[in-house]
């Protein structure tokens, strides 16, 4: 168990220092198809379009990495 949640924590870290290597090339937030609205008091984001290309980036790594396991 002790393993497996160091290898968990090793890989959010990889995941953390990926996601944050790429922010400093392509503008991940701010993309066509992100929403925002600012009123007096409120302010809200939703970056819908970043949201779709960081899943399909996920799933295309993650099914990689699943092939090559077995």
């Amino acid at each position: 168990m002790a393993r497996w949640l160091i290898y968990g924590g090793i890989g959010l870290v990889l995941l953390g220092a990926l996601v944050w290597g790429i922010g400093r090339f392509i503008d991940i937030g701010h993309l066509p198809g992100d929403v925002s609205f600012e009123g007096k008091n409120v302010k809200v984001f939703v970056p819908i379009t970043s949201m779709i290309i960081i899943s399909i980036v996920l799933t295309v790594l993650l099914n990689l990495i699943l092939r090559w396991w077995q």
